[in-house]
This record gives structure tokens, sequence and C-alpha cells, in this order.
């Protein structure tokens, strides 16, 4: 199978992940929020959980209850148990019952590789719980440079990163083998005083460029003045402060067991379509 393409400097990227979460005033709230939603969601299981690894930049935030939990994390801290690349999960073959991962597929490089991995980690009916950035986050971000960067130089240079949608993780998951794949989203709208601001946060969440296809030079004044009027013009509020979509996925999937239930095969109903449409009121 051919190797995908890089898309993301992933030394680059993990350096500024890196400073973002140790610096003071780390801006984690989509952390939070994704994190509150992975433990919400396992809190409905009834399964028993002996070992359990969390795995993101902010493996804190997640633990499972009467469980061992080993948090990786994929920047270098002390609040975790190992230090982990963003794309691995070097565990044993079949030793995890639960595997939460907050954040981090957006930004692999090869997803697919990652969630095989994810796979190979569970023992047989092992649980699997992630969150990532989707394909609508930022799109207003991307649509003002883009609007920028043709008006004014007849093309475009990559500045923000693109994001799987829901279809494309769901496939994803499907081939990596995991059963009983669930792929659904939600999208958090955020308000900025301006376009600056969102780029502070982002440079302060370690989230800005990191794309190989990067261009090397800043933004010139013109160019970031345009950009931010096109911003307001589109995306601002009565009020002035201007919108920020985050679309975050939640991926659910277990590795295959005997007594999961199974998909009935195509043509092995017992009613017909058209039996079906007959008993209609």
């Amino acid at each position: 199978m051919p190797q995908p393409i890089p898309i993301f400097d992933e030394q680059r990227l993990r350096q500024r992940l890196t400073r973002a979460v140790a610096a003071p005033g780390f801006p984690g709230f989509l952390h939070e929020h994704a994190a509150g939603e992975i433990l919400s969601r396992l809190s409905s299981s009834r399964q028993r959980f002996d070992l359990a690894l969390a795995h993101g930049t902010r493996p804190d935030l997640l633990s499972v209850p009467r469980a061992q939990t080993i948090r990786a994390a994929t920047v270098e801290t002390r609040n975790a148990d190992l230090v982990v690349a963003a794309s691995d999960v070097p565990v044993r073959a079949e030793s995890l019952d639960c595997l939460l991962m907050l954040f981090g597929p957006e930004t692999a490089n090869d997803i697919a590789r990652l969630l095989a991995d994810v796979r190979r980690a569970l023992r047989p009916d092992g649980l699997f719980l992630g969150a990532a950035l989707a394909g609508a986050t930022l799109r207003e971000l991307r649509e003002s440079w883009s609007l920028t960067e043709v008006e004014l130089t007849g093309g475009a240079t990559p500045r923000v990163a693109p994001f799987a949608g829901l279809r494309d993780l769901g496939d994803l998951m499907l081939r990596s083998g995991l059963a009983l794949p669930v792929v659904d989203s939600e999208r958090l709208v955020v308000r900025y005083a301006d376009p600056l601001a969102l780029l502070r946060e982002l440079k302060a969440l370690g989230w800005s460029n990191a794309l190989i296809e990067r261009t090397r030079r800043g933004p010139s004044r013109r160019l970031l003045t345009r950009m931010i009027g096109h911003y307001r013009d589109r995306f601002a509020d009565g009020d002035g402060r201007i919108r920020a979509t985050f679309e975050i996925a939640y991926l659910t999937g277990f590795a295959p067991h005997p007594d999961q239930q199974q998909p009935l095969k195509p043509g092995s109903a017992r009613m017909s379509l058209a039996d079906a449409l007959r008993r209609q009121p």
C-alpha cells in the first residue's frame, strides 16, 4: 500500500504544542470540553476496564474509573506516565481494555495507520473513544485567507490545515478494522474581538501553521490587513465580534469480538420493502 504524502511538519508541530501546553494560561477550553464529552460517553458503558490508555496533548484530563489509566502525552511534559509521538500508540498488541484519545488524528500524517494501531492495542471488545478536529474547523479563517490571496496575488498558499470530514473519518475507522464504528460531531462557534485575537489564541494553543508546504515568510502588512477586512465583512456579528467555528468529531469503535452484534447481510431481512410499505396506514 503506498504511503500517504506527509502534510504536517510533525517536529515543528510537537515543538509548538510543547511550548503552548507548558505556558501559563494555556487556553485549553476546547480540550476540556472534548474531554468532558469523552468521559460522558465513557460513563454510559457497562463494560469493565482493568487497563486503559489516555493519549493526547492533555491526557491528564482523562481517566477511566476503577481502571489503571496510563497517561501518554504527545508533548514533553511531567504530567504523564510516558511521552509518545502523536501518531503512535506504543503498547503491546491486545493489551488495553480501553483507549481514550483527546485530539491527535487531525494532525497525523497517516490517520489510517494511527487508527490501525488503536485497533491493534485493544483486547477483543476493547473500547476506543476519541476526539478530533474535523472538516468545518476554522472555515472562516480559511475562506478569508484564500479570498485575500487570490485577490492580491492571484493564487493561494496553505495557511490553515485541512481537516478530515466525518465520512472520511468513518471510512478510516472501517479500514482500521474497528468494529461498530460511529462518528458524530458538534460545532462550537467561538467569538473573538477581531481576527488578530483568534490568531493569537491559535498560537497560544500551538495550532498555528505547521504545514510542510507553508510559506516560510509571514504575511505582509497589506495581506494581513486585507484578510482582517474580509473576515470582518463576512463573519462579524452586529456587535463587531467575529465568529470562528471549531468542529469536533467524536470517534467510537471496538476491537472485534465474536459476541458483538453483527450487521445483517444484504438480502437477509425477513420483510421486503414492498411488504413494509403495504403495511403503512
